[in-house]
Parts: C-alpha cells; structure tokens; sequence
C-alpha cells in the first residue's frame, strides 16, 4: 500500500489531512502536552503593510540553495483529492466545508508554498507556505484552522481506502513576529508513525508557515521569516 506523504502539509485543515499521512521511515517523538492554548503574540513585531501578490510571495520562498546540501524541491501536485473523510472530529469535518481543500491552500488569494525532500540517514521532507492578506483576515483564518486541529487530540482520516490515525498536541512557538501558533501532528498507519511538526508565525500581513520534522522546521522556521520578510 503506497503511503502518502507526511508534510505536504498546508493549514486548510482537510487539505492537510488529505496531503498527509505517514513516511516510509518513522521520525522520533517528541514529547508535547496534549493541550492547546491560544496563539501567542508579541515579540520581533513589525508594522503592517500592504499584502504582497502570489509573484511576490513566490521569490521570497526559501530555496535549496537557503536551505543547504541534500535538500532537492519537489514538484507541487496537481490533482486533487475528493475521497477525504475525517472520522471522530466534528470541528474539523465542518470546517472542511468553509476551506478551499481543492487547491492544497488556506482560501487567501495571495499564496506561494514550495516543499523539499532532505537525505541523510533518515530520509524526510520539509515544506513552506506563504500567505498574504490584512492582519485581521490572516489572524482570524489561521486561529479558525489551529484550533480546530488541537480540538481534537485522535481522531481518523479515510483516504480512499487508507486509515490514517492522527493525534495532535501543542507544541512551543518561537517568540517571533506579530502571533505564532505550532502544533505537532502523528501519524500512524499500516504500523509506521511519523510525528509532524507545524509552527505558523506572522509578521504584519504575511504568514509563513513550515511544516515537517520537528528539528527541520526549529533550523528552518527563522530563516523563512526573514526572507519573508525581504524582497526576492
């Protein structure tokens, strides 16, 4: 049975799940409280400007040569995913209807993401996204989603014919831009686990978001913000 793939991850909550799943080799856990609190805010603020347009938005996505040796880009898919259930989760299966899951993104107009597939004894992959809009709307649209995930510490996802057993638990946000929100996902199916962590920070009105093993996204996450936050 071919896994699906554990951090082609993005923040609309049905499209993470449909994108996610577990990887052929399981990640360490890491120990989190499965609890949720509300995003943090404060500290490295910036002032707001105006939103930046998905061209904008794609040059400042970090890149292989930001990122390092062993990290290649990975092609962004292009179908997408209708045989989605979420099992045991109310808040999420309802949101699913008030996202836009079709096209892997949070429904802002203004996006870029770019994901990476990093080798070393442990294959795994990292991924980003970026979204630009008001303060307001970029707050509001990002707590929606982060808290409906942490409402439900287990539930299922049925992918076609796959089981996909996910529990999510706080994690600790870098104190880091206008608000932070993180969260780490685990993924358990077919007797493999993977454990995701998910860290979004924004800074005025642009969010970055990134996603994957836990210490990929703590090495990475600053270094997107500030090219985020500079021109391409």
């Amino acid at each position: 049975m071919r896994l699906l793939t554990t951090t082609a991850l993005s923040l609309s909550a049905l499209t993470v799940l449909a994108s996610s799943g577990c990887s052929d080799r399981p990640e360490p856990a890491t120990a989190s409280p499965a609890s949720s609190t509300p995003a943090h805010r404060g500290g490295n603020a910036v002032k707001t400007s105006a939103p930046l347009s998905s061209a904008e938005l794609n040059e400042r996505l970090l890149n292989e040569s930001d990122l390092g040796d062993g990290y290649t880009r990975k092609p962004q898919p292009l179908a997408r995913r209708d045989d989605v259930t979420v099992i045991g989760c109310p808040a999420l299966a309802k949101l699913g209807g008030d996202t836009t899951a079709s096209d892997n993104s949070l429904s802002f107009p203004r996006k870029a993401k770019a994901s990476f597939t990093y080798t070393d004894s442990n294959s795994s992959e990292v991924s980003e996204e970026l979204y630009s809009d008001n303060a307001a709307r970029l707050s509001k649209g990002i707590e929606t989603v982060f808290d409906a995930m942490r409402s439900c510490p287990t539930y299922q996802v049925a992918s076609g014919s796959t089981i996909i057993d996910i529990g999510t638990a706080q994690a600790t946000a870098p104190n880091l831009g206008d608000e932070q929100w993180s969260q780490l996902l685990t993924y358990s199916v077919g007797g493999q686990r993977s454990v995701v962590k998910q860290t979004a920070i924004r800074a005025g009105t642009i969010t970055v978001i990134v996603s994957g093993s836990p210490g990929q996204v703590d090495a990475h996450l600053e270094e997107a913000l500030a090219k985020a936050r500079t021109a391409g």
